[in-house]
């Protein structure tokens, strides 16, 4: 195995994938996914809400860890062979984002919809990182933290239309749908401002790794971790700034509880990342020093994201085919599927109850462990350069 990585990092990323799983498969089968909103106290549940909450952890974690393992890659190359390779991965995460995602998502040939979701903003986020890692770290901090912080200010400014700023701002900050032709529409899902900005503090925290011994780290970590809980905890409960989405007592603690985890993930607010990156802080700052079976399992899938995530999608959207047709359902409506416009097809009657949505779940995790296991081993024993795309 290679003797550069950093098992805490690939744990931590492995434990986020696997859980974005759950977020992903109840997209696939649970009954109202398509029609209606998990975190809208109105009409979820308790258990709805929080098996939606917990995914929440995902993205923020994915581009943060994605920043520092772009350090990680940099730490004994010069600047200008790293610049040139997150401006060319970039480029080829957004390729496929477009092409390849937007397929295994809705198996549609046509592209009649086009969703720009997360490996999109990774994309965007590396093209970004390829121009100013050239900087000290200290400043590359000062702007991460300046995106994150301040990109709430400019959730005053909406625009409306497919006018070319209105699309640049669609592109920069605004969750927005365009219709670029009779046929096609394009979803905006991740804005990429704030994602820019975390990328960037996830590629400054790499030098914790290399210039800190593991205690100082952990203690780095955690002091990092406890001054993002305390803020989130400070802002949401005076709902003074960060959140678009206003923390309100409801009528149990239950849904008062429910309201003020309830953030905003599109595009994330300051308070969707300090209440997720909080704990995954805390979590590297302890996890580092633990090693056995169960951190070997979920390192397994760590380092192997991209191949998990495309292979997860494709085996989900295969398995609902597969229910459908057990159940002698129609199984075309897995085929050019609209999802976010429910009322042009037959999705709006279809799905599982949620305990359905665990046991695909767990199939799937497990499932997959012997494939990214035999690809972990491939891609550790391989020299290929190309390998560091997949």
């Amino acid at each position: 195995m290679r003797k550069n990585r950093i098992e805490s990092i690939d744990f931590l990323r492995g434990l986020v994938m696997i859980i974005m799983a759950l977020d992903h498969v109840r997209d696939y089968f649970f009954f109202g996914s398509f029609t209606s909103n998990p975190t809208d106290l109105d009409s979820t549940t308790p258990l709805l809400f929080y098996t939606r909450i917990i995914t929440h952890y995902c993205a923020p974690v994915f581009v943060l860890l994605t920043g520092t393992s772009a350090y990680l890659y940099g730490a004994k190359k010069n600047k200008r062979d790293l610049s040139k390779f997150l401006f060319t991965r970039g480029l080829w995460l957004i390729f496929l984002e477009i092409v390849v995602n937007n397929f295994v998502w809705y198996f549609d040939p046509s592209y009649s919809l086009i969703v720009l979701q997360v490996i999109w903003a990774i994309g965007f986020g590396m093209l970004f990182l390829s121009g100013i890692i050239y900087l000290s770290n200290r400043i590359i901090s000062i702007i991460g933290l300046a995106i994150i912080c301040l990109h709430n200010l400019f959730d005053v400014i909406v625009f409306e239309g497919q006018s070319l700023d209105s699309i640049l701002w669609y592109f920069i900050h605004q969750l927005a749908i365009i219709e670029i032709s009779e046929h096609t529409s394009i979803i905006f899902g991740y804005p990429i401002l704030p994602w820019i900005g975390l990328i960037a503090i996830g590629y400054t925290l790499g030098s914790l790794y290399t210039d800190y011994q593991a205690k100082e780290r952990a203690a780095l970590l955690m002091k990092y971790g406890f001054c993002s809980i305390g803020v989130f905890l400070i802002l949401r409960l005076t709902n003074f700034y960060g959140e678009p989405n206003p923390f309100g007592l409801q009528d149990s603690l239950t849904y008062s509880l429910m309201s003020f985890f309830n953030t905003t993930k599109y595009p994330p607010s300051l308070l969707y990342i300090l209440m997720t990156i909080g704990p995954s802080l805390l979590l590297l700052s302890v996890i580092e020093k633990y090693k056995n079976t169960v951190t070997d399992f979920f390192i397994v899938f760590g380092r192997v994201p991209l191949f998990y995530y495309f292979s997860h999608i494709l085996i989900i959207h295969f398995l609902a085919i597969v229910l459908l047709i057990i159940n002698n359902k129609d199984y075309s409506i897995m085929f050019n599927m609209t999802p976010y416009l429910p009322e042009q097809n037959q999705l709006i009657e279809y799905g599982y109850p949620l305990w359905v949505v665990y046991l695909v779940w767990l199939f799937v995790v497990l499932i997959l462990y012997l494939p990214c296991y035999k690809y972990m081993k491939y891609k550790s024993n391989s020299k290929k350069w190309w390998l560091s795309y997949l």
